[in-house]
């Protein structure tokens, strides 16, 4: 694996990984009656001052299955050396 396939894996990680903490406290604050533009509006934006629009593609995203797919290359990694 070359040194900018390693970056991009690495920035991909740490992107997922702050979308789990995103979307974990979403999970937390959200109930039915609430609408996701005012947990945006009230919990989301004041804590991690992301727009509506990062908010919807964090909740589209596949997160713990692309993050199961990393772990799965870094081990294959892992297990070369």
């Amino acid at each position: 694996m070359t040194r900018c396939q390693r970056q991009a894996h690495g920035t991909k990680k740490n992107k997922l990984l702050r979308y789990q903490i995103i979307l974990d406290y979403y999970n937390s604050v959200k109930t039915e009656d609430i609408p996701v533009t005012v947990v945006h509006r009230n919990y989301i934006y004041p804590k991690f001052f992301i727009s509506r629009k990062t908010l919807y593609e964090i909740l589209g995203t596949p997160v713990v299955k692309q993050l199961k797919e990393i772990q799965a290359i870094e081990d294959s990694q892992l297990s070369m050396f």
